[in-house]
């Protein structure tokens, strides 16, 4: 899958519609957009009640990350990057150690997702390293050179996941993902970029961490925990890695813009992200935002 096309508009469209007062500018909830509150007005593309397809207004989100000891700013990014490896069928020794995995020790609910034993995949799976490998190489044809080799890794497995960003707990990275299980007719769902990628063996993914993302099954709009009750065979294990965010080549295909918000950076001491100038959280059946206190 490509990169998301910047669907900003280059010129204002100030005087080509009725225009209409924004109650943020006009009310000055948010300062630093009232300078702008003489010029500043909604048009029939921007308005609230506007039809979603001509809005195509997306929340503007900023994570807060660690960067050394210090707090650091940047735009979530809305790439999303996609496409097929080719990734060898795991073993029958294998595949039965993740059923036993999956189903004794783990006992995964329904959106649950969770770390798995990745040494002893290793071990088991000559193969492994033919799935690095593929990752290694799409990567590197991304200008992503090296980038997996210098990443932590991580065998994980997952019962379906609700909606959420992980910018809490890996805001400085991004997250780089390789899917070894078969179709289980399950999408990759991203709400607010409207990107949805089917899971088969060999899906490859990178996306920001800041970015709400869920497990749902292909006929959803969204996260139903009965759609993956326990007779359900719809157990997805992948690997992941953590590419650090502030690697030149990561930022750049990614395309992340930093330190645009320095001055809360210095007040706060905890990673998180933020939608539209305020703390937020993902709805977990949805994956759309909401303020919080």
């Amino acid at each position: 899958m490509v990169p998301v096309r910047d669907t900003s508009i280059g010129r204002p469209l100030l005087n080509a519609h009725p225009t209409f007062e924004c109650p943020a500018i006009a009310s000055c909830e948010r300062p630093e957009l009232a300078v702008f509150a003489d010029v500043i007005r909604l048009n029939r593309y921007n308005r609230p009640d506007a039809p979603l397809r001509q809005r195509r207004i997306r929340d503007m989100l900023t994570s807060y990350f660690w960067s050394g000891d210090a707090i650091r700013s940047r735009r979530v990014s809305d790439i999303v990057l996609s496409g097929t490896v080719d990734v060898p069928v795991p073993s029958a020794r294998v595949l039965a150690d993740w059923e036993r995995e999956t189903s004794s020790r783990l006992v995964l609910e329904p959106g649950d997702v969770e770390a798995m034993p990745l040494a002893r995949t290793q071990a088991r799976w000559p193969d492994y390293k033919r799935c690095v490998q593929a990752m290694s190489d799409w990567t590197c044809a991304l200008g992503l050179p090296s980038v997996l080799a210098s990443s932590d890794v991580a065998l994980m497995a997952c019962r379906g996941a609700r909606y959420h960003h992980d910018g809490a707990q890996y805001g400085g990275a991004a997250f780089c993902n390789l899917f070894l299980s078969e179709d289980r007719g399950l999408d990759l769902h991203f709400p607010s970029t409207g990107h949805r990628i089917p899971l088969t063996r060999g899906t490859a993914v990178i996306f920001d961490t800041g970015q709400p993302h869920g497990v749902i099954q292909r006929r959803s709009s969204g996260f139903n925990a009965a759609d993956f009750a326990t007779d359900q065979d719809c157990i997805q294990i992948f690997l992941t890695w953590e590419l650090p965010i502030e690697d030149a080549h990561v930022g750049q295909a990614l395309k992340v813009v930093f330190d645009i918000d320095p001055s809360t950076s210095l007040h706060l001491d905890e990673e998180q992200v933020w939608s539209n100038g305020a703390p937020a959280a993902v709805c977990p059946e949805s994956g759309h935002w909401y303020r919080v206190d």
